[in-house]
Order: structure tokens, then sequence, then C-alpha cells
């Protein structure tokens, strides 16, 4: 009989069901508690999350993959205080009392997430510092309008593959591929983009069987591109890395460049996904993106609310006995960063139809210490990418019916499968090139405010009737400049050589009061 999780308050009694039983089918495991793996937490990750709030509040217990016990906290507010506040909840995976019992092996299929490893993720303190320094410097370096310019030439060349043919599978044809083409570019290995390393890295967090050879393929690439900078710099990431002061190891080196190209990776492509997942089934939010109230970025930012690429953040580990909304947390406990969770908190967001423009307090990117500090890469690739597939393809329509659509889920994140999607065949287009719209612009009509002025020949002055007696000697003796009238030079006396280049609506034909109005102002009554 399994042991059940320390969780007091509401635990489960009674015998637990053998592994034959096919209650473990189902989502309850050891204790009574709910599996966060499974069918149900990857089909339906928003209902187990109102199940947990509503039978534990803030702070759930919950069971990782092999029954493994953990918290999964659930609350806003609560969530902050985990990731700002290192002191009480530590990165440092070796403190896990799950570890320590042995109850983990190495080769669980979490082990690419929560093995401990020379890196700012797992540090605290000074040692986080060092490091986290060296990462920040070095994406201070970073071009990024330069950047921006090669996610339009990748998303471009992306598009070029699939435009002739009418349909497209915007996950694996666009959204996996535009962020490991772009994070390959920058941190200085463009060579070794190809579909292996595509795979890879969304295979490696999916705590599958082939979850720890995935990760020693990319490992294996890191570590050549470690070696190769050693000896050849050059003006790329990696590079700025093996330089810094900081005096990074070969090691921390390559984990350092490992934990970035698969976080900017599996959250970008998610992201991007999940944007056109909303544009092609949600009509609101499409008319509010091509009708000009709602840019691309603002766009991304509504989807970083409602789908984070990231549902859920493992782990922290808590350095000493505590509590946390309302639950005892014992020293060793893990505990998970619930991000898709703390989003949909009623405290925070009790309508969660509400626009969310312009609020950034979502916890997409973490918080704390250990905030994402690639977002603004991310969120380039994303705003660039979208925004030119959507150039290049305006009329992209879902090929199926929304309820077809699948996802994938595990511990931090879920993705879309598939997103096929229909359009008009279009010619490529030079990669080099800004992206046109993919259509002619509609011609100016004449009612709109800034249409250009159009020129038209002038029409000849009416001949004046004769002036009365007396009438030219009056004219003569008003110099041309209108010098000592009191009036603007040109206007004393009309000049009919100018007249003529004057539009007819400025003639004099206006009436007379306002032009004594603008005479009076002129001359400062």
């Amino acid at each position: 009989m399994t042991t059940p999780f320390h969780y007091e308050p509401g635990a489960a009694t009674g015998p637990v069901p053998p592994p034959q039983c096919p209650a473990h089918g189902l989502g309850v495991g050891a204790g009574g508690l709910r599996r966060f793996y499974g069918p149900e937490a990857e089909q339906d990750p928003a209902g187990l999350y109102e199940k947990l709030r509503a039978e534990h509040g803030t702070v759930a217990p919950v069971l990782l993959h092999g029954d493994v016990p953990a918290w999964l906290v659930l609350g806003h507010s609560e969530n902050l205080h985990v990731t700002r506040t290192p002191s009480q909840f530590s990165r440092d995976s070796r403190r896990w009392n799950a570890l320590q019992d042995g109850s983990v092996a190495p080769d669980h299929p979490l082990a690419p997430i929560f093995t401990w490893q020379p890196v700012c993720v797992f540090a605290d303190g000074a040692t986080h510092e060092r490091q986290r320094g060296a990462v920040t410097d070095s994406m201070e370096r970073i071009d990024h309008r330069g950047v921006r310019r090669h996610i339009n030439r990748y998303s471009n060349r992306l598009v070029n593959d699939f435009c002739q043919e009418g349909r497209v599978d915007l996950v694996s044809q666009f959204a996996e591929r535009l962020p490991m083409m772009v994070m390959c570019a920058i941190l200085g290995m463009p060579e070794e983009y190809n579909d292996r390393m595509v795979q890879a890295a969304r295979d490696m967090t999916r705590g599958t069987a082939t979850a720890v050879s995935s990760n020693a393929y990319v490992v294996a690439a890191l570590n050549r591109l470690v070696a190769r900078r050693r000896a050849e710099p050059a003006a790329d990431f990696a590079t700025w890395l093996v330089e810094h002061p900081a005096g990074l190891t070969d090691t921390e080196v390559s984990e350092h460049l490992r934990l970035i190209l698969i976080a900017a990776y599996e959250a970008t492509a998610n992201l991007i996904a999940n944007v056109l997942r909303m544009v092609l089934t949600d009509p609101r939010f499409r008319a509010r993106l091509s009708g000009g109230h709602m840019t691309v970025p603002e766009a991304v930012e509504q989807t970083l609310w409602d789908e984070p690429p990231f549902t859920a953040v493992f782990g922290r580990w808590a350095v000493g006995d505590t509590e946390l909304g309302g639950q005892r947390i014992k020293a060793g406990d893990a505990l998970i960063v619930g991000i898709a969770p703390a989003n949909t908190d009623p405290v925070v967001r009790p309508d969660l139809t509400a626009n969310m423009e312009g609020n950034r307090a979502h916890l997409a990117f973490s918080g704390g210490p250990h905030e994402c500090p690639g977002q603004d890469i991310g969120r380039a690739i994303a705003d660039v990418g979208v925004d030119a597939l959507l150039m290049r393809l305006p009329d992209l329509e879902l090929a199926v019916e929304e309820r077809e659509l699948q996802w994938i889920g595990n511990i931090m994140s879920r993705h879309l499968v598939e997103l096929p999607a229909d359009f008009a065949v279009r010619p490529p287009q030079d990669d080099n090139e800004p992206p046109s719209m993919g259509r002619r612009n509609p011609p100016i009509e004449d009612w709109e405010v800034q249409s250009p002025v159009r020129h038209t020949v002038p029409t000849p002055a009416p001949t004046p009737p004769p002036a009365p007696a007396g009438a030219g000697a009056r004219a003569a003796s008003v110099p041309a400049d209108g010098a000592g009238t009191g009036m603007p030079p040109g206007d004393a006396f009309e000049d009919r050589s100018v007249s003529g280049r004057i539009p007819q609506q400025r003639r004099p034909a206006a009436p007379a009061r306002l032009w004594r109005a603008v005479t009076r102002w002129w001359n400062g009554y």
C-alpha cells in the first residue's frame, strides 16, 4: 500500500488502490490526491485547476509522474510570494526530499526539468547573481532591431515554403519552426537548425520515454558550439557568454545556452500557436485586430493572459517548514508555480472575458529574481512573426471545426497538435524584402482627410468692372508691398499675375466680414 502524501486537512483515509486497479487510470491517486499528469491534466487543465481551487483553496497538493507528491500554487498573490521570496522557496532542486529519500530516480520522466545543473535557474544568492549577470549582460548586447529584421526574413522564408499550396499547418510549418530558426541564429549555430533539433526541443519537456535522449542531442550540439567559440570567437550570444568577466566554465556556458534555447523555443512556439488560434477562432478577436482596434503586440499580450505559453513552472523547494495559502509546507517539499491558474485567479480577474489590454500583471514569464530575462526576445518573435504571416496571408481561415483541434499537455505547457488553415494561393516573395499586404491597397477616395491635393489648371479671373473716377490714383498711391498701410505684403494691392495661381475658393468671393476680421487681427486690434 502506497504511503499517502503528508497532507492533513481532508486527507483521504483507507487503503490506496493497487497499481493494477482501474482507478489508477483516473485523475485521483495516492491519498485521494489529484494527479497533475495523465488524461485529465492534459485534456482539461482549466477544469483541473478549478477542482483543486474548490477543494483546497489557493495552494493544492498534487501528484507528479510516478505519484510523487508536490504542491501546486494556484493563487496569484501566493505565486508572487513564492517567486519573490527565495529565502523561503529555493530554486535548488537538491533540497527536494523525494530526491534525498530515493523516491525519484535519475531516469524520472521529469529529470531533464528538475535535475540540478550549474545554471542560474537552480541557484540563489551570490551564485545566482554571477550567472544571471552574465546572461542579462549578454542579452543587452543583442541588436533588437537586427533581430527583428531576421525574424521578418525567416517568417517570409517559411511562408514561401507553403504559400503556393493553399493550406498549411500553422503549428508544424510555422509556430514550431520560426523560434528555433531565430534562436539558433542568436546563439551562433544556424547550421544546427533542422527537423531533429525542433523535435528534440519539443520532446525533452514532455516527460516522455525519449525525453532523456532528446536532451542529450541538444546538449551535444551546444557543447560543439561552446568548443568552437572558445577557439573562434564571433559576434553571437555564445561568444559573449564565453568571454564574460563572470568567468563561466564550459559546462556553465553550455547549460545556460540549453536553458535559453529550450525555454525561448518552447514558450515562443506555444505563444505563436495560441495567438494564431485566437485569430482564427474568435471573430471578435480577429475583428479588433484586422480593424485596427488592436495591434499584434496587444493581441500577444492578451494571449499571455488567456493562454500563457508555460502553464506552470517546476519548481521551488521549501527551505524550511512554513505556511502558504493556509497549507503547511514542510522543508524539502516541492512546489509548482501555477502560471495559468494564477492568471485566472478570481481575486485578480473575476471576469475572464474582460479585455486585459494594457495590463501586464500576468505571470506568463514568472516573477521575482528568476523572471524570464529573454521575454522581450520572445515577444519580438511572436509580434513580428505573426504580423509578417498575416500580412502575407490576410485571408487565413481555419480549415477544420474548432472542436476538432487537439492539444498535448505536460507539467509545463499545453500546446496545439495542429492548426490547419486555408488561404488563396500566392507566389513566393523575396525574403530579403519587407512583406507586402498580399493584396492591393484600396484607392484613396476624394473625401478622405489625407487625400492628396489635386492641382487643377487655374481659372482666369473675371475682368473687374471699371473703377470709379479717382480710384486709379488711389491704387497707384499704395505701394505694391503694402508698406505704410498696416496690411501684409501682397495683400494691399491685388497682383493679377498672382491671383491666377490662387485656388478659386480663395478668391475675394469670400464673405467680406471674414476679410475684415483677418485685417483687424493682422493690425493687432
